[in-house]
């Protein structure tokens, strides 16, 4: 009766926890945090002063709202060529810290990035590295 007591207790506790990651289907615009954060779009045809300027950049969902992710597993550089591009993320969203794990990227339904396709790349490279003996 006391296991079956605690395993009731559990299962209510773990349905009353919101889940706080989930995956997902993310599509927005690419735009630097300093932009954002101050209410603005990254100015058209001024991608590469952005760049220049910008640090980090985010998946910017809706303006009005101010809604917006962090890609931390997606290199800043990747992320920069795609400024004031619409593009959708797919990953792992985890809404109380604003980010999303990205697994692969896509720009009009053609996928431009992945985690898949950049450890092919690490894979290639490995043992031609001049470091390595």
């Amino acid at each position: 009766m006391k296991k079956l007591l605690v395993s009731m207790i559990l299962g209510v506790v773990f349905m009353l926890t919101p889940m706080l990651a989930m995956a997902a289907s993310v599509t927005g615009s690419v735009q630097g945090f300093m932009c954002v954060t101050q209410g603005k779009v990254c100015p058209i045809d001024g991608e590469d002063e952005v760049a220049a300027v910008e640090n980090v950049f985010v998946l910017l969902v809706d303006a009005a709202k101010g809604d917006y992710y962090f890609v931390p597993n997606v290199d800043r550089a990747v992320m920069a060529r795609h400024i004031n591009t619409e593009i959708t993320i797919d990953g792992t969203v985890n809404a109380k810290m604003k980010s999303i794990k990205a697994t692969s990227i896509s720009k009009k339904g053609k996928k431009i990035w992945s985690v898949d396709l950049e450890n092919e790349i690490y894979r290639a490279l490995e043992g031609n590295h001049p470091w390595k003996s």
